[in-house]
């Protein structure tokens, strides 16, 4: 087992009614970045097993603005539903804008993916790694807040490896797809095809693709 040596302390938490419920965001420092790290969550956990849990890494232009270029937002909104009607659950926002390469960074990288190069091919040309998010954080976070063992919302593999590294039994992994439209998909694509996501509509996204570069040859 792989634990970080970094640490989290708990500043603040209050009380924030959302139409899905109320639920409590706490504040993160640590001591590896300056960074706003929070957990928003339902419920009792101190102590408790099998906790609904969605790491999820800021997405400024998802989450915000409702871009239609990732699932970021339509996760999110997913994940929070989910966990209120689940009636307890953590909501861990990390600040790994852009996959950790920050918003300036992805803006320069959305330019090349419109030239025609994947988000992968993209963040390489940059000088980035395909992914540079690291996930100590939130296993600390859900240290911090007392939970034993998670389901995991994600499609992902990386974070399940990730936290079960850090000390964070998986029990689960939970599904949580958004929709498929004309600027995502090659997005989507991309996630199942390069980066191992487990993506249902993988093959569809591959079978399309297919059919349609074969019709230009």
């Amino acid at each position: 087992m792989v634990k970080h040596q970094h640490s989290v302390t708990r500043t603040a938490c209050a009380r924030i009614p959302i139409k899905y419920g109320d639920f409590q965001l706490c504040y993160y420092t640590n001591t590896e970045d300056n960074k706003e790290h929070l957990a928003f969550y339902l419920g009792d956990l101190e102590g408790a097993e099998e906790v609904l849990v969605r790491v999820h890494s800021e997405c400024f232009t998802g989450d915000v603005l409702g871009s239609l270029r990732c699932d970021c937002g339509e996760q999110l909104n997913r994940a929070l539903e989910a966990v209120a009607k689940a009636g307890r659950g953590v909501v861990v926002y990390l600040r790994q804008e852009g996959r950790g390469i920050g918003l300036e960074q992805k803006l320069r990288a959305y330019n090349l993916q419109d030239l025609g190069y994947d988000t992968v091919d993209a963040n390489l040309m940059l000088g980035h790694g395909a992914d540079e998010r690291r996930y100590w954080l939130a296993a600390a976070i859900l240290n911090d807040l007392g939970v034993q063992s998670v389901k995991l919302l994600t499609n992902n593999p990386d974070k399940i490896r990730a936290l079960t590294a850090e000390g964070i039994p998986v029990v689960t992994r939970v599904p949580i797809e958004a929709g498929l439209n004309s600027e995502n998909e090659s997005y989507l694509l991309t996630k199942a095809t390069r980066m191992d996501h487990l993506l249902a509509g993988a093959a569809g996204f591959q079978a399309k693709v297919f059919t349609s570069s074969s019709s230009t040859n």
